[in-house]
């Protein structure tokens, strides 16, 4: 059973993963690099391109190049809109700074890059910072995959798309904290991506 917490995330073991922006451009090579963090600019629009596996890994942590690379399972492998895994994020740091992330992939057909029409904002207000599920921001694509004029949702790595990845606008942000829990979320339907979502987290 897990229990919510005082920072809004679930109790319990997690995977964490914390965003980093840093002023300046890092020169290291990070390939490989698994710290569970991953440095972005504090200004800036880089991708951090995911990549299926059985573990959650920072493969790449240097994102002030313009690409970092992240290794998770997928989510939803029934693509019946219910996850094995719940995401949960806030925003830290000084206060002023946001970042805006849209969940993106290419489509194989024409190589166009089709993103979800949806996209988590975090913000860093004066106070206390807690969390929020993220789920269907982090794990899916709302967007008009067939042309039909009618949204579809795609959880990650869904074969219908490639090359899956979070575009990630920095806008000042020092710290966006991601964590992974092994709990479900059902989220919104193809047709309403700002619909409620619902969790067993708390359970």
């Amino acid at each position: 059973m897990s229990v919510q917490t005082g920072n809004g995330a679930p109790s319990g073991a997690h995977y964490n993963l914390n965003i980093i922006g840093v002023p300046r451009a890092k020169t290291a090579d990070m390939t490989g690099d698994n710290g569970h963090r991953i440095f972005v600019p504090l200004w800036g629009n880089p991708k951090i391109m995911l990549t299926e596996g059985p573990d959650f890994a920072v493969l790449d942590a240097n994102g002030t190049d313009g690409e970092a690379s992240f290794q998770l399972p997928n989510p939803d492998p029934n693509g019946d809109g219910t996850t094995v895994y719940s995401v949960f994020a806030r925003a830290l740091g000084t206060p002023g700074g946001k970042s805006l992330t849209t969940t993106c992939a290419i489509d194989p057909f024409d190589g166009a890059e089709v993103c979800s029409v949806i996209t988590l904002t975090l913000e860093r207000s004066k106070g206390k910072s807690t969390f929020d599920n993220v789920t269907k921001y982090l794990l899916y694509i709302y967007a008009d995959i067939d042309g039909d004029g009618v949204l579809d949702r795609v959880p990650l790595f869904d074969s219908s798309l490639t090359g899956y990845f979070w575009d990630y606008d920095n806008q000042g942000l020092k710290l966006a904290q991601l964590r992974f829990y092994q709990c479900s979320t059902t989220v919104p339907v193809a047709t309403d991506p700002n619909g409620p979502q619902t969790t067993a987290c708390f359970q």
